[in-house]
């Protein structure tokens, strides 16, 4: 028995594993990986039973697990990100949450043919639309913000009070089937109440503590993670399955007094998240009988999944954002998209074997039931959800937008040079310090580390095409570029230069070289070179293109010294500079570029020297006191090609 338990354990964790990276690599959401993997392994080819090889430790592995799982989103709470559109999210999270709890348990009813205990226990659990699902989702569809964000929102305060309303199902049952006295019911409700008031005793005591200083950087995470622990336990001692809201509870207050140190706190746990993700899903597949599995394709599971995508959503979504300004088009992509995830998968294992223990026969079928619905609304919803919102014109339109990862000297002028050209720009770094500059300019600022799954939580990166990733490290900016390649493409990944040699990396530098995401610039410099030239006085120039200045003259007539940064298209679009790029400019479009100011305008003055009688009459006095004016700025500034342009002369 040790060694069988031993060999599950190691065959779980690698399929598990293994199945997030396939699921990285070939861009599909990572739910459908592992549990296929589980499949396999388990029922398929039956290598591997974890229900009989873990034995008595199947259940506690899976009980904990759910708890870790929900305190780590439930510390994603934090509601100061919904203020802007509170109340449709609010709609949706209260009433239309209610709402889809009745009509799904209808639906299990009536459809699929559940007992009115069990379909109210499962009807509660499907109000959550999983945010591990539905944030990959988001990012390639490129949806317009507030849809997004109204989509993005509902699946982080919703999903972890999924749970918590099945509970409250299963033990209002027990009390009207007669299992609970009315002191039972009571005790319950007591009993909640204390899992709530201890979830927020430990949240708020951890939470000062930690903002005192009172527990080492070091041991922050390990004594929450205790904590946690002793939170879902305790509670769980004094009433079951209570522990689920205690740690929910504990995780959004943490949330919400904004400690200084929940982004290293927020990174433990979403390792350890990812991991015990990876553990349960292999489990539970793994675990799954042959007739379990084929009963997904029973004519009532199937039209209960139907039912759920045609009915019980849709209604819900209607129905409770009635008297919000969202519009019909917003309402019907709202009322389509809901893919179940991580947390129905997990949970409803869970419940099936307290309503089996309880003599509810009949909950042998929710776990066919909720792989049919997650897989279907999973693919469903993965394949339509691009082509809908096009349709429905909710695809945000193409702004250009940049994310600039790592702050800086020239990573705030080029970011504010941006944002003067009405592009969406931020910068992101993880060190508060090094977004000084940028937000003196007025630019916009994300403090977190891009490469933390908890970014997808807290800020929307839809408005923003590209990510340039500027920092002094180059293995990073290679991780980055890797990283977010599957999502953005190829060509709207860019990095900057080398520091150095590759080859001075060894093994490490090719992969730096051909590691996805272009150069950025021309030449491709490394942001410490880049800054030093902005301490040296180098400023962004930027020079339009006309029909008597051509692209041509402007690239023969410059010297080495300038950084060809990006041209602004005259329809709006950026195009930005790469070593080995065939790149083209026509009359309207800018080339803005990073240029010494002191030889730039003696060029000029030179060249003012030289005009033809054929020019434009000007006064030469008022361009010099103009140019000389704008060397230390940002302003439209080009070098004067015989006749000058129009746009300099202005």
């Amino acid at each position: 028995m040790f060694g069988s338990f031993l060999f599950d354990m190691m065959m779980i964790g690698a399929l598990g594993i293994g199945s997030q990276w396939v699921a990285w690599k070939l861009r599909l959401p990572a739910i459908v990986v592992m549990s296929v993997a589980g499949l396999l392994v388990g029922p398929v080819f039956g290598l591997i039973n974890p229900e009989q090889g873990l034995g008595d430790f199947f259940t506690p592995i899976i009980s904990i697990a759910v708890a870790i799982i929900l305190f780590e989103g439930s510390l994603n709470l934090d509601f100061r990100e919904i203020r802007g559109f509170s109340k449709p999210v609010g709609r949706i999270v209260t009433a239309g949450a209610f709402l889809a709890w009745i009509l799904g348990s209808l639906a299990a009813h009536y459809v699929a043919g559940l007992s009115w205990e069990v379909a109210f226990v499962i009807g509660g659990l499907f109000i959550v639309t999983g945010p591990t699902v539905i944030l990959p989702l988001l990012r390639q569809a490129r949806l317009k913000p507030r849809v997004a964000a109204i989509l993005k929102w509902e699946g982080i305060v919703v999903d972890p009070f999924g749970a918590l309303v099945a509970l409250f199902a299963f033990q209002t049952i027990r009390y009207v089937g007669g299992d609970l006295t009315g002191g039972g019911i009571l005790l319950f409700f007591a009993a909640s109440a204390f899992a709530g008031v201890l979830g927020w005793f430990f949240g708020w005591g951890l939470g000062r503590s930690f903002e005192r200083d009172k527990v080492p950087e070091f041991l922050k995470s390990p004594v929450l993670f205790a904590a946690v622990l002793f939170v879902f336990v305790l509670s769980n001692e004094v009433m079951d399955e209570t522990g689920l809201l205690a740690v929910t509870v504990m995780g959004m207050t943490m949330a919400n007094m904004h400690l200084s140190s929940i982004d290293d706190i927020r990174h433990f746990k979403e390792n350890i998240s990812v991991l015990l993700v990876s553990y349960i899903f292999v489990m539970l597949t793994a675990s799954l009988h042959v007739d379990t599995l084929l009963g997904i394709f029973q004519p009532r599971i199937i039209a209960f999944v139907l039912a759920t995508l045609f009915l019980v959503r849709p209604l819900s979504i209607w129905l409770s954002t009635i008297g919000t300004d969202l519009t019909n088009r917003e309402r019907t992509l709202v009322s389509w998209i809901a893919p179940r995830g991580i947390v129905a998968l997990t949970v409803s294992g869970y419940f099936a074997s307290i309503l089996l223990e309880h003599g509810y026969e009949d909950a042998e079928m929710l776990t066919a039931l909720t792989f049919a619905l997650v897989f279907g609304t999973v693919l469903v919803h993965g394949f339509t959800l691009g082509p809908l919102a096009k349709k429905l014109n909710l695809v945000a339109s193409d702004s250009s937008g940049v994310l600039v990862i790592g702050g800086g000297l020239f990573s705030a002028r080029f970011a504010k040079s941006l944002k003067d050209d009405g592009k969406p720009a931020a910068i992101m770094d993880d060190t508060w310090h090094d977004l000084s500059e940028a937000r003196k300019l007025g630019v916009d600022v994300l403090a977190g580390d891009v490469l933390s799954e908890q970014v997808d939580y807290r800020f929307d990166l839809t408005p923003y095409q590209y990510m340039l990733s500027l920092t002094h490290m180059d293995l990073y900016n290679a991780r980055v570029c890797s990283d977010f390649a599957h999502d953005l493409g190829n060509d709207s990944v860019y990095r900057a230069g080398l520091r150095g040699d590759p080859k001075r990396y060894g093994v490490e530098g090719v992969r730096l070289v051909r590691s996805p995401g272009k150069f950025l610039f021309d030449p491709a410099l490394p942001v410490a070179r880049l800054d030093a030239r902005i301490r040296s006085g180098h400023v962004i120039r930027k020079t339009p293109i006309t029909d008597r200045y051509t692209y041509t003259q402007y690239l023969r007539e410059r010297d080495e010294s300038p950084v060809l940064l990006y041209i602004l298209r005259k329809d709006g679009r950026i195009d930005l500079y790469s070593p080995g790029k065939e790149i083209g400019a026509e009359a309207g479009d800018i080339v803005v570029s990073l240029s010494p100011p002191d030889k730039t305008v003696d060029k000029v003055k030179e060249r003012l020297e030289e005009k033809t009688d054929g020019a434009k009459t000007a006064d030469r006095s008022e361009i010099e006191r103009k140019l000389s004016s704008g060397v230390g700025g940002n302003g439209p500034v080009a070098p004067l090609p015989g006749p000058a342009p129009d746009s300099a002369m202005k």
